[in-house]
């Protein structure tokens, strides 16, 4: 073989990294073995050593060859391994001296070589194994000498030698080799890396070119559209104007997306914090997205809290891009009923905020497996459904990414046809403490088909400069400040605007950044620095195509006393010189209301609750417990032969009861199917930020399996299995409501329920154990069993599993006596502030006698007695009660 030919193959990176990998570190076992096959023979070895070993060469070479013939390079590791380890090595160590040869120094180098070649469980299994082997080897030579073929004194040093300095150098050879490909596989990589680093530049620089020259032509179309519609015109062309600029800005939001994800990729996207005024914000969002709805004939409600500050601190720009690429999104996909933004506060300590805005729409809604997709970049859920739909799907990608740089959460509330809750979450700085109060958004900005166009002021004796590579540009600009009669001179380049402010004095200049020969910077420091020029001091704004933050910063960094993105309207431009103009060269206009204005938004202040604790009706809990802490319940159903019922609401226990006792006849209880719990998560989500559902014991009822596969259409949904039942159940639910009471966050208040369910003590004597049966809790046979010899069963909820923990012989009360007493002198460390006693057709006397029982052993401070709901009295029938409460914290 030729060793140049075998080195360009290990090093042929067209070849997998796991095949050059095995090929060679398998040619250096197999050199290894002729090694051996060789040292056997200057050494005299048996015939059989030296044949078996040349058999298992063979083998090796065969199995390599079709390894890598057919692509099955881990299983010919494998085979390989197990040839040696198995059969080779130990066959070799018996039939050439055993501990007196290079036998032992052999089966090391089978076990580095296992190491080295093969991977996964396969590698540790032929390790272990082979220890075993090993071990039975030096067992049998130590029992059984004489099965071992000893050399000679001399053979045996000589053997040793030799086998000692051929493995060393081939486990030596095996880590270089391999060192010397991870080396070489870590460098191509680096390489790679940069390679790609360089693409991503190179794309960057792209996407931030294509929305510079995108926005120029942009410009120029909103800007003289915005003229036209300043004018008197029909209203036909008011509406083809109108359909114009909304169809510019929607490019232009689609040019930000795509530049937007370009500076997540690369890491340079900076979040930019400033104070700014939160009615203005919101006012801008809607503004922009009810005229939307309302071509959809959708209605746009509006739920502000009344309480949120005034003033926050945070980034503006990027809270506004996240609402409108919700908000769009929840009207794209919403072809009737109303899309709603909600907006709360939950102050924090040292002025912070945890700000809350959730988009709720009436659409088609999310399928449970879709959800995880929702966020990637290019992703479009439900292809066939939404191929009519307009958009990129980068909306909601950007969203995710802009609010975990704000250091927020974004979730995803959603049933399938049904509609959809996005609820974002960011923490921002309080600035004012002053309340936002009742928002009145339709006084602060009115709307009409022609959004009629409000002169802001006038300055007649005021002179501007607009300097710009582009003609198109320069009009624009200079059409839009038309009416406040400022008079205006152009520049096409840094050197025609030299010429300029040598000659005249500008009370403002705009300044487009990237020209020809001179661009804006070098323009700006050479106006600076002019001798006898009359614009050293001049207010000088950047008017560019260039987007960023970081661009914006570098601007205020070389110098330039404002900043303006194009495309540019009239009202920035304005905004901007009555900020630099000198104040006694403007006469400011009142801005007083519009005419035809649109139906506004429907404003309402009903705030969420941070968290809603909900449960079961088979928790057993008092009305006036449920409606004092505002827990929702979802009912059970209770089928009979006449007809399927909704437990608690439709059916009460002691009518079931009845009925089943005069018709002979077995009720069922039956859980909530998921999309009953779809339905009722949905609407507790339209009151709470999060709810937390408390299910009856798995092992029990199918209920909390249902209400976990329904809570995964929901981010903001937690479901608990309570192990429990009944009021057993119902007591971890007042002990959440307790925690969501104290403010605890939903996430903390599922791990407290977690150590908390173990305190709960449920138990129950039954007296009719018919009902047990047909419930599918006891056999036929035991329930005879109990008719005859009047047994009574204690059923307990142990570790979430219904079991029968005891048995009473007798008559119903006299079990009953026995039952309390085994339960108050057993549980010693019952906590005494509540007891449930809840039952299933017991008398006000029998409830008496149990009283007076209960009373007698201990004093409980709060004895709650409760009926059991009709899904829970139909298993277990009339004449049953149980005791239920939670035993003290050890700690």
């Amino acid at each position: 073989m030729n060793p140049k030919r075998l080195i360009q193959v290990f090093k042929n990176h067209e070849l997998g990294l796991q095949e050059r990998l095995f090929r060679l570190l398998v040619t250096i076992g197999l050199m290894g073995l002729a090694m051996g096959i060789l040292v056997g023979l200057v050494l005299g070895e048996s015939m059989a050593n030296t044949l078996s070993l040349l058999v298992v060469f063979a083998l090796a070479v065969a199995i390599t060859y079709f390894s890598i013939h057919f692509h099955k390079i881990q299983i010919g590791a494998v085979l390989i391994s197990v040839l040696l380890i198995y059969f080779a090595l130990p066959f070799n160590f018996l039939t050439s001296g055993g501990i007196y040869g290079g036998g032992p120094i052999w089966l090391m180098f089978g076990v580095v070589f296992v190491c080295l070649v093969v991977e996964k469980k396969a590698k540790y299994i032929l390790i272990a194994s082979s220890f075993c082997l090993y071990g039975a080897c030096y067992l049998t030579a130590y029992w059984n000498p004489r099965i071992i073929e000893f050399h000679t004194t001399q053979a045996a040093y000589v053997d040793s030698f030799f086998t000692l300095v051929a493995v060393t150098v081939l486990v030596c050879s095996m880590i270089l080799f391999q060192n010397a490909m991870y080396r070489k596989e870590n460098k191509i990589a680096k390489e790679q890396k940069k390679e790609i680093e360089e693409l991503n530049r190179m794309q960057n620089h792209f996407f931030s070119s294509m929305s510079h020259e995108i926005r120029t032509p942009i410009n120029t179309i909103i800007g003289l559209n915005e003229m036209i519609l300043r004018e008197e015109i029909s209203d036909e062309a008011a509406g083809d104007a109108k359909s114009i600029q909304g169809a510019s800005k929607m490019l232009l939001t689609l040019i930000n997306d795509i530049l937007d994800m370009s500076k997540i990729e690369s890491g340079k996207m900076q979040i930019v914090p400033a104070v700014y005024e939160t009615g203005d914000m919101l006012s801008d969002v809607v503004n922009m997205l009810w005229i939307r709805a309302k071509e959809k004939g959708l209605e746009f409600h509006i739920n502000v809290d009344p309480l949120l500050p005034s003033q926050l601190f945070g980034d503006e720009v990027r809270i506004k891009q996240i609402l409108i690429n919700v908000l769009n999104n929840a009207v794209k996909y919403t072809k009737e009923g109303a899309v709603t933004l909600s907006i709360q506060c939950k102050e924090q300590e040292n002025g912070n905020a945890l700000i809350s805005y959730s988009v709720t729409d009436t659409g088609m809604g999310i399928k449970k497996e879709s959800i995880p997709y929702l966020f990637q970049a290019f992703k479009r859920i439900d292809e066939s459904e939404n191929r009519y739909i307009e958009g990129t799907g980068l909306g909601l990608s950007i969203v995710k990414q802009l609010v975990e740089l704000m250091g927020g959460d974004i979730s995803v509330n959603s049933v399938y046809t049904k509609g959809s809750t996005f609820i974002i979450t960011i923490p921002q700085k309080v600035v004012s403490n002053e309340e936002i109060g009742e928002l009145d958004l339709e006084t602060r900005h009115g709307t009409n088909q022609r959004e009629s166009y409000r002169q802001s002021f006038e300055a007649e004796k005021a002179r501007v400069l607009i300097v710009d590579d582009n003609e198109m540009n320069r009009m624009v600009a200079k059409k839009l400040l038309r009416d406040t009669k400022v008079m205006v001179d152009t520049a096409e380049s840094g050197e025609k605007c030299l010429k300029k402010s040598f000659q005249t004095r500008y009370d403002v200049i705009f300044m487009d950044h990237l020209m020809p020969e001179m661009d804006g910077i070098e323009c700006l420091h050479a106006i600076r620095t002019q001798m006898g020029g009359f614009n050293q001091n001049t207010p000088v704004v950047v008017l560019t195509a260039n987007a960023g933050s970081e661009n914006k910063a570098l601007y205020f960094r070389e110098g330039f006393d404002g900043y303006l993105l194009k495309p540019v309207s009239g009202e920035q431009l304005e905004e901007e010189l009555i900020r630099h103009l000198p104040k006694n060269l403007i006469r400011q206009f009142n801005a007083e209301g519009t005419v035809g204005m649109i139906e506004a938004p429907i404003l309402e202040h009903r705030k969420k609750v941070p968290v809603m604790i909900s449960t079961d009706t088979t928790s057993d809990l008092p009305d006036y417990l449920i409606d004092e802490n505002l827990a929702a319940v979802m009912p059970y159903r209770v089928k009979t032969e006449g007809g399927e019922f909704l437990d608690g609401v439709e059916t009460e226990t002691d009518g079931i009861l009845a009925y089943m006792k005069e018709r002979g006849e077995m009720a069922q209880s039956e859980a909530p199917k998921v999309s009953d719990y779809e339905e009722f998560f949905a609407e507790q989500l339209t009151k709470a930020q999060f709810v937390v559902h408390i299910s009856m014991a798995e092992s029990v009822s199918p209920g909390f399996a249902n209400a976990l596969e329904a809570s995964k259409a929901f981010d903001n949904v937690m479901v608990i299995d309570s192990g429990q039942l009944s009021s057993g159940m119902g007591l971890i639910v007042l002990y959440a409501l307790s925690c969501a009471a104290s403010g605890m966050g939903a996430g903390d208040i599922v791990q407290k329920l977690k150590a908390y369910k173990k305190q709960i003590q449920t138990s129950f004597i039954v007296s009719e154990t018919g009902y047990l049966m047909q419930a599918g809790k006891i056999s036929e046979k035991v329930h005879k069993l109990c008719q005859a010899f009047m047994l009574h069963p204690v059923v307990v909820l142990k570790n979430g599993r219904m079991k029968i923990k005891k048995i009473y012989v007798g008559r119903r009360k006299t079990a009953w006596k026995k039952y309390i007493t085994s339960t108050f002198n057993k549980e010693l460390h019952m906590d005494k502030k509540m007891l449930f006693i809840t039952y299933a057709g017991l008398t006000n006397d029998e409830l008496k006698e149990i009283t007076k029982e209960v009373r007698e052993k201990d004093a409980i401070e709060n004895i709650i007695y409760q009926k059991a709901s009709p899904a829970v009295a139909i298993n277990c029938g009339p004449g049953t009660f149980g005791m239920l409460f939670a035993k003290m914290d050890d700690e």
